[in-house]
């Protein structure tokens, strides 16, 4: 007697233009729908929490490689004057006779071991006025024109083209006017 229930409702059903299927109830695959999100969600989220934890530990890294870098160039270079000082000390132990020697040399071998890292003097003598690498702390009257640098009283230095200290220097007034 089912049978011929369900023969009747599916031929009733067929009549009125529905689809008949054989298909799992709607509320079943909604559950299989919803637990396939939730499992979609966990795995992005698991993806997501391992990539933002890999970038922590490459922005921890790529710190303490810059760190190592900039210990390692400053000793190089402490290398570098620590060789100048021993010089100084030999200088200052031998006569007078030879101090002045000695210390150009020191000079020499200090102005070779800047220009190896890429620090070079500033020069400004005889040359117009530059505010982005000349400091004026005085301006004084002279036979040079107005605003050419008549002296270099701290030399100031570059490095690799950036002013890493400003020359301190006396600018010209131009001619006295007086007389």
């Amino acid at each position: 007697m089912e049978e011929e229930t369900e023969q009747k409702n599916h031929a009733q059903t067929a009549a009125s233009g529905e689809k008949v299927s054989d298909e799992v109830p709607a509320e079943e695959e909604t559950v299989s729908e919803l637990d396939e999100l939730r499992q979609s969600y966990d795995d992005l989220n698991d993806r997501y929490l391992r990539l933002a934890a890999d970038f922590e530990n490459f922005k921890k890294r790529n710190a303490r490689d810059t760190e190592n870098r900039i210990s390692y160039a400053i000793e190089q270079f402490a290398v570098e004057i620590l060789e100048i000082v021993d010089n100084l000390e030999r200088a200052l132990a031998s006569d007078d006779a030879r101090l002045r020697e000695g210390l150009e040399q020191i000079h020499k071998f200090m102005v070779s071991t800047l220009q190896k890292r890429g620090i070079e003097p500033i020069e400004c003598i005889d040359k117009p006025f530059d505010p982005a690498s000349h400091e004026a702390i005085a301006y004084v009257p002279s036979d040079v024109d107005e605003g050419i640098v008549i002296d270099d009283i701290f030399r100031g230095y570059r490095m690799n083209d950036k002013v890493i200290r400003c020359a301190k220097v006396a600018v010209s007034q131009g001619k006295n006017k007086e007389e």
